[in-house]
């Protein structure tokens, strides 16, 4: 990847990148794998880019995608099994990449969302228009602004305890 492309063309971008990939994964590590990899593929599908949206959006749709082909492949990929490690180091591996504690609870909470969910809602966070948003998921601007409503109350009930 020349860096004159990572520059001008993911570097200003790399906030939309960084809150998928983080909203995503549960470790560091995973994480940096997901951001290389949207990196990298962002790189290799920039020619295929045909301008029917922003330059922004498409980075969200791509972004997304492959964040959502990664976990799909460790689901398949994983052995299930969960250890009492896993369990109490859990809350340490929430708290990667951000040391504001309201901002890692905000994220907790999302990961508690649907795959669909977690896009929808980190569209809005980022202040994208129903259009824009309804143009990444592939849906109307009516139907992201009810589920945005429905996304809204479900983390204020998380956040508030009473869902888990």
């Amino acid at each position: 990847m020349s860096n004159d492309f990572y520059t001008s063309s993911i570097l200003p971008y790399s906030g939309i990148i960084i809150k998928i990939c983080r909203a995503y994964t549960d470790s560091q590590e995973d994480f940096e794998d997901y951001y290389q990899e949207v990196c990298l593929q962002i790189w290799k599908s920039k020619d295929k880019f045909r301008g029917d949206s922003q330059w922004s959006t498409w980075i969200y749709r791509l972004s997304l995608n492959i964040c959502l082909t990664l976990i799909r492949k460790k689901k398949k990929n994983r052995q299930h099994y969960t250890s009492d490690y896993t369990l109490q180091n859990q809350a340490v591996e929430d708290n990667f990449a951000f040391s504001d504690e309201s901002l890692n609870l905000l994220y907790a909470a999302i990961k508690k969302l649907s795959e669909l969910d977690r896009a929808i809602i980190l569209l809005y966070l980022e202040e994208k228009p129903n259009k824009e948003i309804a143009d990444i998921i592939g849906t109307t601007p009516n139907n992201i602004g009810v589920r945005i409503n429905r996304i809204k109350e479900r983390l204020k009930k998380i956040l508030d305890g009473k869902i888990n």
